[in-house]
């Protein structure tokens, strides 16, 4: 396993990294109104009715339609529970769960049942309320050029050390591709980055663009087929770590990592390779994404792209809110749909999409996996100065994106995109 030395929080408040000891005070909970927290109540009882789990609650109370074996929901505080609830249910659900108001035997397994009835948890009547209870994302994480610098550093920047603490030894953060009949993760990883380059043709002799290095693993993949490769991130603790990653697989020659934002791109490429990064774009600057793969890549190029998606209609609703996983984990992240991305490419570019494969299940499983390395090499991590609300907030994180993805509700798809010879 790589590593580099820890890089403990920032004390500055404008640069403070999500997870940070300074954010906890925050977590006390929140003043609402008692009319508020009645309401969250009376939802949440409502939504529990049937759903197939177990929630119990102190003094003996038991609600949701699971039996013997359902996932079981403590609520250790219900009155917290309930005023965070009604504060913001969108973020105060999980804050909750990093405060320890409730518990869960299985959080993932509780949550896929929450995932798959989201669009149904609130009744139709109070849907149209969204758009004033619901938070808005604040204008300081829109994705401007240095406002992606500031919301990258907050994930990414956090430290080598906890990522490679549950990634893979190819150190890849996105969903892995897992071959029929096997459940190795790192065999899957490198699976699914050849499925990205193929989609893209990179072959000996290519000269590849990948917006969103990582920690290099496609990089190095992509070389050691021959081809020259220019990868852009924004983050500088990946680069530090993708440059020796590269230097140590002996490629330095054949790679170049730059600290650059996809929108300074400049060149012309035979292939252009994009991992999960989509998602940190925006929905307004989709058009210049979008803009920017076609600018730079050669008549006659290829993309493989692989996007995290939503269903199309929680998009439209949604796409304005503020979320536990905005403030918490990806500040100004927005996923799309796939219709959404075949408007933008239409639109804004003379691309043609020539294929796409869907990898939702395998996503699960490889949440399934990060979640398990988290807690099992957790120790290592509290040397480091992460706390238990740090632990809480991940496993969190973790179990909500695997509900999401064994529900159906999130999917991700790569797409193989070609630019025709005019």
């Amino acid at each position: 396993m790589t590593t580099s030395p820890i890089h403990r929080p920032s004390t500055s408040t404008a640069t403070t990294p999500v997870g940070s000891a300074e954010q906890w005070p925050a977590l006390n909970a929140p003043r609402c109104s008692a009319v508020r927290a009645t309401a969250a109540k009376l939802i949440f009882h409502r939504a529990v009715k049937t759903l197939p789990v177990r929630v119990a609650l102190p003094g003996g109370e038991r609600i949701g339609a699971g039996g013997p074996g359902s996932p079981v929901m403590r609520i250790e505080r219900p009155a917290d529970f309930f005023r965070r609830l009604g504060a913001d249910a969108k973020i105060g659900f999980g804050e909750a769960y990093m405060a320890g108001d409730w518990t869960s035997n299985d959080p993932a397994a509780l949550l896929t049942p929450f995932a798959a009835r989201m669009a149904e948890l609130v009744p139709r009547p109070l849907q149209v309320f969204r758009r004033w209870v619901d938070a808005r994302q604040p204008d300081h994480e829109r994705n401007t050029v240095e406002g992606a610098r500031a919301n990258i550093h907050r994930h990414y920047d956090l430290s080598n050390d906890l990522f490679a603490a549950f990634l893979d030894d190819s150190m890849t953060y996105s969903s892995a591709w897992f071959a029929p009949g096997s459940d190795d993760l790192h065999e899957a990883q490198l699976r699914k980055i050849d499925g990205v380059l193929d989609l893209a043709g990179v072959r000996s002799g290519s000269h590849v663009l990948e917006i969103g290095t990582g920690w290099g693993a496609l990089a190095i993949r992509a070389a050691r087929r021959g081809a020259r490769v220019t990868t852009l991130t924004i983050s500088a603790e990946q680069k530090h770590l993708a440059e020796q990653r590269i230097e140590q697989a002996g490629l330095a020659d054949r790679v170049q990592v730059l600290l650059r934002d996809y929108r300074e791109a400049h060149g012309s490429y035979d292939a252009v390779v994009s991992v999960e990064m989509i998602e940190a774009v925006g929905a307004d600057y989709w058009p210049d994404y979008f803009t920017t793969l076609d600018r730079v890549l050669k008549p006659g190029g290829r993309i493989g792209l692989q996007a995290i998606t939503m269903p199309h209609d929680r998009l439209l609703a949604t796409r304005r809110s503020y979320t536990w996983i905005h403030k918490y984990i990806f500040p100004g992240g927005q996923l799309l749909s796939v219709p959404a991305i075949h408007e933008a490419v239409h639109r804004h570019t003379g691309l043609t999409a020539t294929e796409s494969r869907s990898l939702g299940p395998d996503y699960a499983r490889t949440l399934h996996h990060w979640r398990a390395r988290f807690l099992d090499n957790w120790p290592q991590l509290t040397s480091n100065g992460f706390d238990e609300t740090f632990r809480r907030m991940w496993e969190f994180y973790l179990a909500y994106c695997e509900a999401g993805f064994t529900s159906g509700y999130l999917d991700v798809v790569q797409l193989g995109l070609v630019k025709h010879h005019r």
